[in-house]
């Protein structure tokens, strides 16, 4: 008897090697993707202005990069002892204005950079709710915790989310036309929205992402790339069991669960043998031992350190420990 229904995903055209130049940005998938390959040594830069969750937001943040627009200080906020931005998340926040715009406007130029020489766009998306801030009447990526009173709710419709992604896709193909472009909807629960709000939200983003993909052309359709991230965990795992405490995240099992199914379609087989023996020196040198002084545990160092010599000699592009 089959108690599973596992989804069937195809593999992509373009898989992440480690020739690969990879961006991740928006909600907590698009982290633990960044977070899968740094650990795994792949070139790759994470959600550099931190956790993003609409798609009005990381549009915004998309196309003021490339066109190398600096943050300035009506970009910015004073509240709470702490000057924000209403663009990016709270952890780029500061006590300091002038060291804020620094942070952020180095951020901004080293993402154009990263976005010019990307040979992959990895983008999730984790809820169609938004914010307006009534001072400016615009829409915001994060509300620092400043007063509700000072915010309109709002939800993007499916038109509207399908204009980002159009706009994210012409603005970014006319800046880098390598770039692969891999959408994908997180499996984490916004239930401080409602139930039901909740599942609106994911609607209204999985019915436009599956409109604007089927309206490019067979050309580009080759390099835009749809992962399931959502369906997995609602239709393969669907149980309280694969998330954590709170009831709203993955757990571990889960997340493993979902980046192997990842691993094997969206990064080439041959980067297997090399990841398989990163992973075997990562556990090594995680591990801890009861008496780090014994002859045994020094020998165990030693080898360690020699296979990671040797891998970095056969493979100069890993940049090692």
């Amino acid at each position: 008897m089959n108690f599973r229904t596992q989804i069937t995903i195809p593999k992509t055209n373009h898989p992440i090697d480690y020739n690969s130049k990879v961006i991740s940005i928006g909600s907590c998938f698009a982290a633990t993707i960044s977070t899968k390959l740094e650990y795994f040594k792949f070139q790759q830069y994470g959600n550099p202005f931190g956790i993003l969750f609409q798609p009005n937001a990381i549009e915004n943040l998309l196309t003021r990069a490339v066109e190398n627009r600096l943050f300035t200080e009506d970009d910015l906020v004073f509240e709470n002892e702490l000057w924000h931005c209403l663009e990016v998340h709270s952890e780029l926040s500061n006590s300091d204005q002038g060291d804020m715009l620094i942070n952020l406007n180095g951020i901004l130029t080293f993402l154009c950079g990263q976005l010019q020489s990307a040979t992959h766009l990895v983008i999730t998306f984790g809820t169609a709710w938004t914010y307006r801030f009534l001072e400016t009447q615009k829409r915001v990526a994060n509300c620092h915790k400043i007063p509700q009173t000072k915010f309109s709710k709002e939800i993007l419709s499916v038109e509207e989310i399908v204009t980002s992604l159009q706009n994210i896709h012409s603005l970014l193909k006319r800046f880098n036309a390598d770039l692969n472009f891999i959408y994908s909807i997180s499996p984490v629960r916004h239930l401080k929205d409602g139930f039901v709000e909740n599942q609106q939200s994911k609607a209204h983003l999985i019915a436009a992402l599956h409109q604007f993909i089927s309206h490019l052309n067979v050309v580009e359709q080759k390099k835009v790339h749809y992962f399931p991230a959502y369906e997995i965990m609602m239709d393969d795992l669907r149980d309280y069991r694969f998330y954590t405490e709170d009831m709203l995240h993955p757990n571990e099992t889960a997340i493993q669960y979902i980046w192997g199914i990842f691993m094997e379609t969206h990064i080439s087989y041959h980067a297997f043998p090399i990841m398989n023996e990163l992973d075997s020196i990562q556990k090594g040198l995680a591990h801890r031992p009861f008496n780090p002084t014994t002859q045994q545990h020094q020998l165990f160092v030693q080898k360690l350190h020699e296979r990671i010599e040797q891998l970095q000699a056969k493979h100069p592009f890993l940049g090692l420990f």
